[in-house]
């Protein structure tokens, strides 16, 4: 006798549908991803609280919650892609570190600026060397080997940046430059480690495909 109701439309999860909706759902509730949001969340609200209880030299204004968000979302946005289009794990790695060594450039740069104070016009510098490194990730058509190459020419236009910005006079004359110097090696040391991954990934590639 057939079903009749609602219940006869009901359609049976096949197995390869149900073993995806599993994946998904994990990959939802990835340990990881719930870390990574909560803490960009959590330095969101950092600040706020700040304020709210009045800490000196806290003073963020809308525009700078909306910038820090924008820098997280798309930090975050990058990296999600990564994780869910890219198999190799070296890639994946590197491109984690990569977006760790922007986003502390990035961040340090607007809140306090690298070489000086943030108001230091010579600052820009350090946003047209990351620029070189995205250029160059676009030139190599993100494949691993070139965004190697990327990151070093990333990692080196950092420490030209920092030779031309100490060169002229600081409006920061307690901070040294040498404090400035290691700061900048820190980043520089990042992505050069990030481009130690993508060599690691274009070898493995290498290897599989021959």
């Amino acid at each position: 006798m057939p079903l009749t109701g609602t219940g006869a439309n009901v359609k049976p999860q096949t197995s390869p549908e149900a073993s995806m909706s599993e994946v998904v759902a994990k990959q939802i509730a990835s340990p990881w991803r719930i870390i990574g949001w909560g803490t960009a969340v959590a330095l969101l609200a950092a600040p706020f609280v700040a304020m709210k209880l009045h800490a000196e030299g806290v003073d963020w204004s809308v525009g700078d919650f909306i910038i820090a968000g924008a820098i997280f979302a798309i930090v975050g946005g990058l990296l999600e892609l990564a994780v869910w289009k890219i198999r190799s794990g070296w890639y994946r790695a590197g491109v984690g570190v990569a977006l760790l060594g922007y986003l502390l450039v990035v961040w340090s740069n607007l809140a306090v600026g690298i070489v000086g104070s943030e108001h230091n016009l010579d600052n820009q510098l350090f946003f047209l060397a990351l620029l070189i490194g995205i250029a160059g990730a676009c030139v190599a058509r993100f494949r691993a080997k070139g965004m190697s190459y990327a990151m070093l020419a990333a990692a080196a236009s950092l420490v030209v940046a920092f030779a031309i910005a100490s060169l002229g006079s600081t409006d920061e004359p307690f901070v040294k430059h040498g404090v400035e110097f290691a700061g900048t090696s820190l980043f520089a040391a990042i992505l050069l480690g990030s481009a130690w991954l993508f060599r690691r990934a274009a070898a493995g590639h290498s290897s599989s495909s021959s």
